[in-house]
């Protein structure tokens, strides 16, 4: 048992942090937009580099360090991209706002569209939008964990270096990262519709939007930037 609770607790430090995929899937998560598809792939890609960071793999990458820079770089331009790609959402013409109430007189996972509404003192009407596709969201999701180098280092050399040393309870010590990575995503992704009702308005999600561009951009500078300053 002290094995598995010390395998949650460290996945957990690691995870619960301000990072490119946290932030991807609180941002689905408040948009109602394939939540479960969303979190069981993050779940599941944990889950996949724990098991084989604790089998072994850890030492592959050691050994070909080349694997994390290619890592660095596509993660870097991913970031920047969905970064510019969020600022673009933040300044468009109109907006996006949670439905105040349960979609179930319109299609699930419905959206509220507004070029502008009474309330925000605009003037104009409010219509109802389907949510995106499924394909790019999980296209998003897969660049936003499998080329982030930090996912590498924390579940594969850490997590499998440290459950090396439980010896023959080491995979007990990953069970517990996985539960602890399970339990974060679904917490994450669906916890976050509670916060649905500050998010209501166009200048809200333009605000989000408006974080969440700067917030990628700067991890993805931040990506690279040890390779310029050495």
């Amino acid at each position: 048992m002290l094995i598995l609770l010390s395998g949650l607790g460290l996945m957990f430090s690691l995870i619960i942090a301000v990072g490119a995929q946290n932030v991807y899937v609180l941002h689905q998560g408040l948009r109602r937009e394939h939540v479960l598809p969303v979190v069981l792939i993050c779940a599941a890609s944990d889950a996949a580099l724990v098991l084989a960071g604790t089998a072994g793999l850890g030492y592959l990458v050691k050994t070909l360090p080349w694997l994390i820079v290619v890592a660095r770089w596509a993660g870097a331009i991913s970031l920047v991209v969905y970064g510019v790609l969020a600022a673009r959402r933040a300044w468009r013409a109109g907006g996006e706002a949670l439905l105040a109430e349960p979609a179930t007189a319109v299609a699930s996972d419905a959206r509220v569209t507004s070029a502008a509404s009474p309330e925000n003192g605009s003037g104009g009407t409010t219509t109802l939008a389907r949510t995106a596709p499924l394909a790019p969201v999980i296209l998003a999701t897969l660049a936003f964990t499998w080329l982030n180098p930090n996912v590498y280092l924390d579940t594969v050399l850490l997590i499998g270096s440290i459950a090396a040393t439980h010896g023959d309870g080491r995979w007990l010590f990953a069970a517990g990262a996985i539960i602890a990575s399970v339990t974060w995503f679904f917490a994450l992704g669906f916890g976050a519709r509670h916060l649905g009702r500050w998010l209501r308005t166009p200048r809200a999600w333009r605000i989000l939007d408006t974080v969440i561009a700067a917030l990628l951009v700067v991890m993805g500078v931040s990506l690279v930037l040890p390779v310029f300053l050495g």
